[in-house]
């Protein structure tokens, strides 16, 4: 039942998107299908992803006063919970909303790596109707990559762009290596370099077509970031 659903909600209308874009796009070019998959994706969940970013930025900015929380009721748990909850409150922000972009992407990105792999040897039973199986399916990229296969190159730059993306969020004072506790300038060091080492290491152990993916997902939210920043720059003049 569940693989059902799976199949049903993830795989079947982002396998048949993806052959529908394939047939439209001019050279029959699987990576640039890819790309455009990726932007309509981003582009449903942009609202989702930015309402994620502000409450990061606005989470990053009161660590401060998250920490003195926290001492203030070192002691009593109870009474810590209800003061972060009220500080929450009082900013207008919820401490788990940045993590629904990244629980929403996890089935996305299966069910794309089942789409990306059946893209090499496609079930054009899976179609919907209206959408036309093409006659054959390259699985390149501007003629030059082979997406079925592992790409470093890929692999390197969907790390780099996760760290300039991760660098972005943080408060210019942690991402220096000052500012805050030890614990939360720690673990934002950790954050900063070891997500990207990871996501090299995974995404060379997979077809190329994921870290492409991954790669024009973490310039369109490094775009809404920067759109972010500089709206808040604009409102602060004004």
């Amino acid at each position: 039942m569940i693989s059902y659903s799976f199949n049903l909600i993830f795989f079947q209308p982002l396998f048949n998107a993806l052959i529908f874009l394939y047939d439209i796009i001019p050279g029959a070019d699987m990576g640039l299908a890819i790309i455009a998959l990726t932007i309509l994706i981003r582009m449903v969940l942009w609202p989702l992803t930015a309402k994620s970013i502000k409450n990061q930025k606005i989470l990053a900015a009161l660590q401060p006063r998250i920490e003195e929380v926290k001492r203030q009721h070192k002691t009593d748990k109870e009474a810590q919970a209800k003061a972060l909850m009220a500080l929450y409150a009082e900013n207008k922000i919820n401490p788990l909303a940045g993590f629904w972009p990244i629980l929403i992407q996890i089935p996305i990105i299966i069910a794309l790596w089942r789409v990306f792999l059946s893209s090499a040897s496609p079930d054009f039973g899976a179609l919907y109707p209206f959408v036309e199986a093409p006659e054959a399916i390259k699985a390149t990229f501007l003629g030059l990559l082979d997406l079925s296969k592992r790409s470093v190159v890929l692999a390197i730059i969907a790390g780099a762009l996760q760290y300039f993306q991760t660098k972005m969020i943080m408060p210019a004072q942690i991402s220096k290596g000052g500012g805050g506790s030890d614990f939360n300038r720690i673990m934002s060091q950790q954050m900063l370099y070891f997500g990207p080492v990871i996501s090299v290491i995974i995404f060379f152990s997979l077809p190329a077509a994921l870290p492409l993916y991954w790669t024009v997902v973490s310039l369109m939210t490094i775009f809404q970031q920067y759109m972010g920043q500089k709206n808040d720059r604009e409102s602060g003049q004004n």
